[in-house]
């Protein structure tokens, strides 16, 4: 799931669902889809393993954060 969304990371982090992920576009700048696209396709190979296993990614700043979510055993 994508979105600039601030709000649905904590319900998905809380839900009951495996392999739940979350990429979160913080940016107070209007961009068009190219420029939102591009720095998610850039960070998809060093980000794959964390949104496999349940993560949130977070871009911001020209920066990329990943916050792994709680397993669910």
């Amino acid at each position: 799931m994508i979105s600039h969304d601030t709000d649905l990371g904590t319900p998905l982090a809380y839900r009951e669902l495996s392999k739940r992920s979350f990429i979160l576009i913080r940016s107070s700048d209007p961009a068009d889809v190219d420029d939102q696209a591009r720095p998610i396709v850039a960070g998809l190979d060093s980000m794959s393993d964390d949104l496999k296993t349940g993560a949130i990614a977070v871009f911001a700043r020209g920066r990329l954060r990943i916050r792994r979510l709680p397993s669910r055993g």
